[in-house]
């Protein structure tokens, strides 16, 4: 029997690579919107914007590669990019449906703390059905700082109206899982082949490690006898 939930009042995810099957598709954008400026993709570009939010992503294209669009031009310009993929190629991770339902059922708050812009979570809920489930959806350009300071998860805590340490964090990247355990939760690692490379730091770094949400959900004795 499952011990993570034990104890657990909400669970809150990150977007991208924990809760969909979406991290590939980024990498294929930054090349194929920098390569509209001749940019060649950075090896380490990836490594340099983890954790930032949409607003701080857009700042660092602009200032670090000298791109003369506006940083709000340089969003609009990736949420269409994206926009198709999310709606065409991108699934949810293995097992999140009977998960969801398992939380909705036990009275386990669910939401969500993306780095990716209010406009594709909000859409990419809509298209896999996904609004009835979450009570939060905020991202990193709600709150002050981006991953790996704890602001996103606090602030989707303190919505939820749930102590910090009865939350359970599902995260996918390194600066994602410190970002909540800076903000005194617990915290899931999830694989994803994006990060593939982290995979050992990411089981040490986190409470538990799970390769996906399939079989994952069974009610603790110990959470239906409080």
């Amino acid at each position: 029997m499952n011990q993570m939930l034990c104890n657990i009042d909400a669970v809150i995810f990150d977007l991208d690579g924990s809760l969909v099957d979406s991290m590939w598709m980024w990498r294929a954008i930054d090349i194929e919107y920098l390569g509209r400026f001749g940019i060649p993709l950075p090896e380490n570009l990836q490594a340099k914007i983890e954790g930032m939010s949409f607003t701080e992503t857009a700042n660092y294209f602009k200032e670090t590669f000298g791109i003369p669009d506006s940083t709000e031009k340089i969003k609009d310009d990736w949420n269409r990019m994206a926009w198709d993929k999310y709606t065409h190629q991108v699934p949810l991770k293995p097992g999140i449906p009977e998960f969801l339902e398992g939380c909705k059922r036990n009275g386990i708050l669910l939401g969500i703390a993306t780095s990716n812009s209010r406009q594709l979570v909000e859409n990419i809920a809509r298209v896999h059905n996904l609004k009835d489930y979450f009570s939060c959806i905020m991202t990193g350009c709600d709150v002050a700082r981006g991953k790996p300071f704890p602001d996103i998860y606090l602030a989707v805590a303190e919505r939820l109206r749930v102590s910090p340490d009865r939350c359970l964090v599902f995260e996918d990247i390194l600066p994602g899982i410190q970002a909540g355990l800076n903000a005194g939760m617990k915290v899931c690692a999830v694989e994803d082949a994006y990060s593939t490379c982290d995979r050992e730091k990411k089981q040490a770094l986190a409470d538990y490690y799970i390769e996906d949400y399939r079989g994952l959900f069974a009610p603790c004795l110990e959470r239906m006898t409080v």
